[in-house]
């Protein structure tokens, strides 16, 4: 599991080929992120994440995903412009992905089938119904920004839900054990 998570073909944000072998031995927190969405100001926590706990191992990859009523349109050169201007962020940014549906990126359907269960997932759902969206089904990523943690060994620890702030205690308190073990 652990090898072939970190051998899944990427595209960093500047379009050059990538994996997460880059970060083996990394704490990670994968996150699908949008512009135009009510949690984008969640960069801001995600950007403190990346300044507080890098230096510890523990690295915050971004991946922009447009599945979400399109709330990330633009190209890639675009959203690393927005979120550089916009919420400073220096942490690891990918191209474009899909994270849900049958066309997955690769990585998000390894995510999916090794943690299925979304932590908090229905008060999101809810949430959501209140919109009038419906949510994916599960195992499926909920909407944008939900949060992946995976430990130094490769393995899915836990799976926050997007309404999860990344200074919620419990999302801090999982970062800080992983990187303790």
């Amino acid at each position: 599991m652990s090898e072939s998570l970190y051998a899944i073909p990427l595209r960093k944000i500047d379009g050059s080929p990538a994996t997460l072998a880059e970060h083996q031995g990394k704490v990670l927190l994968v996150v699908n992120v949008a512009s135009k969405c009510g949690l984008t100001p969640q960069y801001t926590g995600l950007e403190r994440l990346h300044e507080t706990y890098a230096a510890r191992g523990l690295a915050v990859l971004g991946f922009p995903a447009n599945d979400f009523a399109g709330q990330e349109p633009g190209t890639d050169a675009e959203i690393a412009q927005f979120c550089t201007s916009t919420y400073g962020v220096q942490f690891p940014m990918y191209g474009k992905v899909v994270a849900t549906g049958p066309d997955k990126h690769p990585l998000y359907a390894r995510l999916t089938a090794a943690q299925p269960d979304t932590e908090d997932r229905e008060g999101m759902e809810t949430g959501l119904r209140g919109y009038g969206i419906e949510p994916t089904p599960r195992p499926e990523v909920l909407w944008n920004f939900e949060k992946f943690l995976i430990g130094r060994d490769g393995r899915v620890l836990r799976r926050f839900a997007p309404d999860t702030a990344p200074d919620a205690a419990k999302l801090v308190e999982a970062i800080e054990a992983a990187l303790a073990g």
